[in-house]
């Protein structure tokens, strides 16, 4: 599931055309631990998809729009 919601981020942002930087330029997560959630290998927390929410500009209920099988 971790890496399943790391492709659906990574998807999100490319959409948006932004950079791991410029998504956390916008909330308070560190650009190498965005990349770590998008590659699958960090568990993400309620807080976390919140601030990933807040970095790219969307409403956080996008983030769980996935098929998880």
């Amino acid at each position: 599931m971790k890496k399943k919601f790391g492709a659906h981020l990574q998807k999100l942002r490319e959409s948006k055309q932004m950079s791991l930087l410029e998504v956390s330029y916008n909330c308070s997560l560190d650009n190498s631990n965005i990349s770590k959630i998008e590659q699958g290998k960090f568990n993400v927390t309620l807080r976390t998809m919140i601030e990933l929410a807040k970095g790219l500009d969307i409403p956080p209920k996008k983030l769980l729009e996935f098929e998880l099988e």
